[in-house]
């Protein structure tokens, strides 16, 4: 099985992901924001299907497609050292911005 990462790294997958992050959503809805086929957008689920990062649940004739975002954790624990490294870079930049002389304060 393709791991979180190598799911992610499809741009349209990403894309799915965004969209139910506002809630669930049938295929239809899906196929009808983004600029894919329906069997294609069908295809991009059953891939985020098999890496755990969305479930589905029948309702008659229609498929809803909710995010699941545990599988997300092992993303986030990759970038908390890349966070730590940004936060302290800004906090440095911070710094040097505050310890900068005032334009105002050097105009004549």
């Amino acid at each position: 099985m393709a791991s979180t990462f190598e799911v992610l790294a499809e741009p349209h997958r990403r894309n799915i992901l965004d969209l139910l992050r506002t809630g669930e959503r049938a295929v239809g809805d899906l196929v009808d924001h983004l600029p894919l086929s329906q069997p294609t957008v069908s295809k991009h689920l059953k891939v985020l299907r098999e890496a755990g990062l969305v479930e589905v649940r029948q309702d008659a004739q229609r498929r809803w497609y909710r995010l699941c975002p545990e599988p997300l954790a092992e993303i986030d624990a990759w970038l908390a050292p890349y966070r730590q490294m940004w936060h302290d870079r800004l906090d440095a930049l911070q710094r040097h911005l505050d310890n900068m002389p005032d334009p105002e304060d050097t105009q004549p």
